[in-house]
């Protein structure tokens, strides 16, 4: 989806690694709620407690999820993280990204 309709965005950033990631927390008109963020260029791990779907909407990087080798990623693409884990990224540019999270 290209495009959120009848949301609401909480103000405040989430800002994370002394600001080099940044991201907007959306609420979704079906309750659900989404972040739109940039990553600048680094190295960084992100922890889970629900499980994601993280679109990579733009940028050149690397991924490794749990139990898995790096891969680069082709941008614009998709990957899903599991609940109660974490994934590590190499950012190379700046990149663009939505992060959907999934309930239980």
């Amino acid at each position: 989806m290209s495009k959120l309709e009848n949301v609401s965005v909480v103000k405040a950033a989430n800002i994370y690694y002394d600001g080099n990631v940044t991201s907007r927390t959306v609420e979704l008109a079906d309750g659900s709620i989404v972040s739109l963020g940039i990553m600048l260029p680094g190295n960084y791990t992100f922890g889970t407690n629900e499980a994601e779907i993280m679109e990579m909407q733009s940028g050149d990087l690397e991924i490794k999820l749990p139990g898995e080798e790096w891969k680069t990623l082709n941008t614009p693409e998709t990957f899903n993280v599991p609940a109660n884990s974490s994934f590590d990224l190499k950012i190379k540019t700046v990149t663009d990204y939505c992060c959907s999270y999934i309930k239980d």
